[in-house]
Order: structure tokens, then C-alpha cells, then sequence
């Protein structure tokens, strides 16, 4: 859920540069010409209509069939120790959510469509999907803050080699470990997506800045801004520049200022009334075909209708937080509309076969322990050199409270434990995450 939100601007209060707290005033700000540098700040919300597997909802969450496999933790399929001992958990799942199996959204359109113009300065996400780059933002205005999949390499500190990508997709497509080339060494390979025990991109604390000293106009889409030091951007823009939230549920601070404007609702809904307002409806949806094809198109609009339908019925729902849905969740599975019911169904196969293939592999016996897993010699040097316990970039380790999440964030850095039950962080080197992770996003 969204952190806790009070002190909301009065109604009242009129905005300092807005002509009112609107998208089309927002618009209107944009064709004038006076915003030539949008910073774009996003989560998992952005990727709910792709259809990227959902960690956590109950009876279909890949976490639940990780459980099972009584692993130590069920996040600890993306924590760099457990990967170091067992990395074969992490290469099943990473079958299934490798890019290239899912489509950018309307949402991704829209933020190339930004960079086209040449009106996005950067996009910060939390999102490992790489959707961003598969709608064609330039990789110059992406900050990952959170690692992705592009790219990989040998976890051996002393080693660092890059793996070819071509051989990385098939040991993935084959769910295969693979192992770094370079001679003497052999080490685990990993994506360079963000493994609880790792520290962020060192790009992200280059360009962390950005938000208060280069933008005039900020976009806060689809995250529930409780995972820090990403959490905290939004805080550093100055007052006078407006923020525009696109999400389910108020979060952060968003709201408390004079020049914010909250569109309540999914990002798809948003990002096509901003559009509307700018009069770029239909530039957007021919970048938006070209991107995806006419039928991913229809697939997409189908899932928007069936997640609104589901947020109608879930008891307590809320935010569109950095979570993402396989199908419905209805707390009574006969209230689901037929075609729902089939896709939970798919969906529960689909991911009991994962586990069922994490299974076969690790053969856990009844204590939970490995009785038949291979050996690492080949990575004697990477155990003893790779210590999560060094001092990163900023120097804290990751903490994990109780709320599940899902993959959009597993970084090591940040100032404060944050209220909302989400993933937090301390100073303390020893803790270790105990429940589940604010996703690595895919």
C-alpha cells in the first residue's frame, strides 16, 4: 500500500504555476513551452498491463509456490547469499520473466513519446523490465535505479566479466546457470538487476539530483514510493515545479504542494487523459501500434478493463502500488466472470509447473535442506571475495518489514526505515530481508 499521506494542500490554496491543479492545466504548460524538462519517476504500475507475473497474490503469487520449496525465506531466491549457494531458484524464475516475453504499454509509449519530442530530461525507474528501452527511450534517459536485465556479469569482485547477451538468453530460455568465460575464474553470472546485499547503480547516485536542480515538470507514475533512497526524489523538487501523480492511491508527499495534481486511477487512464489534453491521442496510439501490434493492443485494453473490474471487488484495495496481477483476485473465486476464472487457472498451472520445475532441480528434503545440489568449487574465489557484508557505495544493508511486495526494488542504500510496511533500510550490516522483496519490477 501507498505510505501515509496527510497535510494536503487546501483546496483553496491556488497553485504558484499551474492555472489550476489539472492535466489540461498541466497541458497547457506544455504547449506554451514552458516545460522542457520532464523528469519521469515510475513502478511496477506502469507494467500491470503487460502482464507480468504477479509475486504475491494469494493462490497464484510465485512466491507462494517458492514457500513450498522451503526455501529459507521466500524472497531469497533474490538475495545475493542464497544466490551464491544456490542460484538455481533465481534462473526458473528468470525464465519467466526474461524481457522479450512482454510488451511495453501505453504508458512506456507515452514516455518515448516524451523523449521524441525531446521534453524528457530522465526517467528514473524501479522497474528491472526493460520496457522502457523496448519503446524506445534512449538508454542516455534511463535511470534504472534498481539494475535490469540488459546487461550481466560475473559476481566474482575480482572478476566483473561480462557475459555475452546472446548466451545469457539461451542459458535463461533453458533456465541454466551460467558461469563467467574468462579463464581461472568460472564464477556464477547473475543480471545486473539490484539482489538484496548489493548496492544501486552507481548511475543512480550520479543523477539523483536531477529532480531538484533539472526539471520543470515531474511525473510520478505508478509506484507506492516507500522503497528509499528512490522514495525520497520526488521530495527534492522545488516547490514551484509541478508534480503529477498517476497512480491508484495518493502516496509520498504527493498532494501536500500547491502545484500538484493527483490523477487517482490506473497509469493507462492517466497517461491517455494527459494525452487527450495535449491532443497527441492519436500520435501516441500509431507509436503505441508500431510498437506492439494491433493485437497486443486489444490484449492490453482487455487487461485494463478486467484489473478495473477487480479493484471494484477487492475488499480494502487501494493503491497501485508495485505490484503486479496474473488475472483476478477475488475473495470468492465464484464471483470471477468466466473468462477471469480461465486465466487464474492458466496462470496457477503456469506457475505450480515453475516450482514443480525449482523442485525437481533443488531436491529439498524435509528439512528444507539441499540433498542433491552441485558443487561451487568452480567459485571458490567469489565465496570468499564477494562479502555482502563490504561497504558499498553509501555503506547500509538492506532491511526487510513484513509487507509483501513485489520485484521493483531490492537496493542496499537508503537514510530511514519507512513507516509503511515495505522494504526499509538500516545501518546495520548484519540485518538481512525476512519477508518479501519490493520487487526487483520486472
Amino acid at each position: 500500500m501507498g505510505q501515509e499521506v496527510s497535510n494536503q494542500i487546501d483546496e483553496s490554496t491556488p497553485p504558484q504555476t499551474l492555472n489550476d491543479r489539472s492535466l489540461e492545466a498541466v497541458a497547457q504548460l506544455i504547449l506554451d513551452g514552458k516545460v522542457r524538462r520532464i523528469v519521469a519517476l515510475t513502478g511496477a504500475g506502469i507494467s500491470t498491463a503487460a502482464g507480468i507475473p504477479d509475486f504475491r497474490s494469494p493462490g497464484t503469487g510465485l512466491y507462494a509456490n517458492l514457500q513450498r520449496l522451503k526455501l529459507p525465506y521466500a524472497e531469497a531466491v533474490f538475495s545475493i547469499d542464497y544466490f551464491r549457494e544456490n542460484p538455481h531458484p533465481f534462473y526458473i524464475l528468470a525464465k519467466e520473466l526474461y524481457p522479450g516475453q512482454f510488451h511495453p504499454t501505453v504508458a512506456h509509449a507515452f514516455l518515448s513519446l516524451l523523449a521524441a519530442k525531446g521534453l524528457l530530461r530522465m526517467l528514473f525507474t524501479q522497474n528491472i523490465d526493460c520496457l522502457e528501452r523496448a519503446a524506445g527511450v534512449p538508454a542516455d534517459l534511463i535511470v534504472e535505479a534498481h539494475g535490469s536485465f540488459a546487461t550481466q556479469r560475473c559476481i566474482n569482485f575480482d572478476c566483473r566479466t561480462s557475459f555475452p547477451d546472446d548466451e545469457m538468453r539461451e542459458h535463461v530460455r533453458d533456465a541454466r546457470v551460467p558461469r563467467c568465460k574468462r579463464p581461472g575464474c568460472g564464477a556464477l553470472v547473475k543480471p545486473d538487476i539490484v539482489f538484496f546485499g548489493e548496492s544501486l547503480p552507481q548511475r543512480f547516485h550520479e543523477l539523483g539530483k536531477l529532480p531538484a536542480t533539472d526539471a520543470d515538470l515531474v511525473l510520478v507514475l505508478g509506484t507506492s514510493l516507500t522503497v528509499y533512497p528512490f522514495a525520497g526524489l520526488p521530495t527534492m523538487v522545488p516547490d514551484h515545479v509541478p508534480r503529477v501523480l498517476f497512480n491508484r492511491e495518493v502516496v509520498g508527499d504527493l498532494g501536500t504542494r500547491a502545484d500538484d495534481v493527483l490523477e487517482l486511477g490506473s497509469c493507462t487512464a492517466g497517461v491517455l487523459k494527459l494525452a487527450d489534453a495535449l491532443g497527441w491521442r492519436v500520435e501516441l496510439e500509431e507509436l503505441w501500434l508500431t510498437l506492439v501490434g494491433a493485437e497486443e493492443m486489444e490484449r492490453q485494453r482487455g487487461q485494463e478493463h478486467d484489473d478495473n473490474n477487480e479493484l471494484g471487488k477487492k475488499v480494502g484495495a487501494g493503491d497501485e502500488d508495485d505490484t503486479k496481477y496474473v488475472g483476478g483476485e477475488f475473495d470468492d473465486t465464484n464471483d470471477q466472470p468466466p473468462e477471469i476464472g480461465d486465466a487464474l487457472s492458466s496462470a496457477e498451472a503456469e506457475v505450480n509447473e515453475i516450482a514443480n520445475e525449482i523442485e525437481a532441480i533443488l531436491k529439498l528434503d524435509e528439512s528444507g535442506k539441499e540433498t542433491d545440489s552441485p558443487s561451487d568449487d568452480a567459485t571458490s574465489t567469489e565465496d570468499t571475495t564477494a562479502d555482502s557484508s563490504k561497504t558499498p557505495v553509501d555503506g547500509a544493508a538492506p532491511v526487510e518489514s513484513t509487507k509483501a511486495t513485489t520485484l521493483d526494488a531490492a537496493p542496499k542504500e537508503t537514510q530511514e526505515t519507512a513507516p509503511a510496511k515495505e522494504l526499509v533500510f538500516s545501518d546495520s550490516k548484519k540485518d538481512k530481508p525476512k519477508q518479501v522483496i519490493e520487487r526487483p519490477q520486472l
